[in-house]
């Protein structure tokens, strides 16, 4: 009598999920698309929360969204007046079209840097790999030279390595460093939305200059402005090491 094959049981996975996979945009834009309407699986438009299983219809604005065949990870040293999206309703110039030309996949940014902020950003179309990089419980350091326009006292130096509350919102970070009166050495690891930014107004100063020159193990180094380069296999196992959570589905 002949072995009855075994049947894997396949699992179902969040939406939100399979679009950043197929290259769509981050995971929490994918999100927003979803919230929108935007998004149907077999026909029917979808809630953020629902899962679906490998074999499903998956579309978004009518569009069949299928996994990507080759992932890519690429480095790019933004300048300033770029924005990190996938459009812009003012037309202002995009980061994404800084990339080589040559690329045909859809490719998004893992964080943000600012419009007015310049340095290393990671453009991917991996959404497992975005979500350990950019997952604040992976534990990737950022590290930025930021230049003020006048000096900077110690107690601004004081109060973000030891964290403060800023509109009910803390920060704190990983390691600062004064370099000369005007400029500080950086390190955060969550990396809240302009927290420099956010920190350096509270002390009634400015950040002329703010500047991203790592990202976990990737520097950016002598990478020339608006230049971008593929990250290397040592580089992407290195984000997969460093990481120190599992991140959730």
């Amino acid at each position: 009598m002949p072995e009855l094959e075994e049947k894997t049981e396949e699992k179902p996975v969040r939406i939100q999920v399979c679009l950043a996979q197929a290259g769509i945009a981050s995971r929490r834009a994918c999100e927003t698309l979803i919230t929108e309407g935007r998004v149907r699986v077999n026909g029917r438009i979808i809630t953020l929360g629902e899962k679906m299983l490998p074999g499903d219809e998956l579309r978004l604005d009518g569009c069949l969204v299928q996994p990507e065949s080759r992932l890519r990870y690429l480095a790019l040293h933004k300048p300033p007046g770029y924005l990190c999206s996938s459009h812009d309703p003012q037309n202002r110039p995009l980061a994404l079209d800084l990339l080589p030309r040559n690329i045909r996949e859809r490719l998004y940014s893992v964080g943000r840097l600012d419009y007015f902020s310049s340095g290393l950003i990671i453009f991917t179309n991996d959404g497992k790999f975005a979500a350990l990089t950019g997952h604040p419980r992976a534990g990737i350091e950022k590290e930025y030279i930021v230049e003020a326009s006048g000096q900077i006292p110690d107690t601004v130096l004081q109060a973000f390595a030891s964290g403060l509350t800023i509109d009910g919102v803390y920060y704190r970070a990983r390691n600062i460093e004064k370099l000369g009166r005007k400029s500080l050495r950086i390190v955060l690891v969550e990396g809240k939305n302009r927290e420099i930014r956010r920190v350096f107004s509270h002390f009634h100063l400015h950040p002329a200059r703010l500047h991203r020159i790592r990202i976990g193990p990737v520097l950016l180094g002598t990478l020339e402005r608006g230049g971008a380069r593929p990250l290397t296999e040592q580089e992407i196992q290195a984000f997969k090491d460093t990481a120190q959570a599992d991140i959730p589905e």
